[in-house]
């Protein structure tokens, strides 16, 4: 295990899991008022997948010019991919709330939106103690990225039987349930970033 002080790959795993928090938190915090607004959010939303998407591409040149990396390459790939993922969740969802006019967000969707984004300061924590080389600490991080995924499970639960038993517009019904299980599958990638970090820790450890 051996990043040193200013490692490329350090410094593009630090900027796409900072990118990472930052689109979170802007999705969480923004406030929709008006159909216009939702315009604004999910161009916004865009702009950060963009951003993560050409540190993605910088991450895979690196990796082929690179003769030695400070861990194993594919690791470092799928640590990349796996950040990549939620993010793309994220704008993806940003999309649906524009394409369905959806302006309300509703407790279900706040609550999964929470999780994401506590979710997201995990990675970022992580990332930074990989990066200076404490994986050992690492794990208690990992550790609450699954416990806010399996608090996700629930939340998608409670939010489909809700919207079965309150909705009675079968459109309005597709719509929100594809919204949960699209915010359900980015808790899922989240995991799959901790479940990655956690093969880091053993391999080099």
């Amino acid at each position: 295990m051996a990043f040193k002080k200013k490692d490329k790959f350090g410094l593009l795993l630090h900027n796409i899991s900072s990118n990472l928090k930052e689109a979170t938190t802007y999705f969480s915090d923004y406030k929709l008022n008006n159909v216009s607004d939702l315009k604004i959010f999910s161009e916004k939303m865009k702009e950060y997948e963009t951003k993560g998407d050409s540190y993605v591409h910088e991450v895979i040149k690196e990796l082929n010019n690179a003769f030695i990396t400070p861990i194993e390459r594919e690791d470092i790939l799928a640590l990349t991919m796996t950040m990549d993922d939620v993010l793309d969740g994220l704008e993806h969802t940003a999309a649906l709330f524009e394409m369905y006019s959806i302006i309300n967000a509703d407790d279900f969707m706040l609550q999964f939106v929470d999780a994401i984004k506590n979710c997201a300061f995990e990675i970022q924590d992580s990332i930074d103690l990989l990066t200076t080389k404490k994986l050992p600490q690492i794990r208690e991080h990992a550790i609450k990225i699954k416990d806010y995924e399996s608090k996700c499970d629930g939340i998608q639960r409670q939010s489909i039987k809700h919207l079965f038993s309150v909705e009675k517009d079968p459109i309005r019904i597709i719509q929100y349930k594809e919204i949960y299980e699209n915010l359900e599958d980015i808790a899922d990638y989240c995991q799959n970033v901790a479940n990655t970090l956690e093969t880091i820790i053993m391999k080099n450890a």
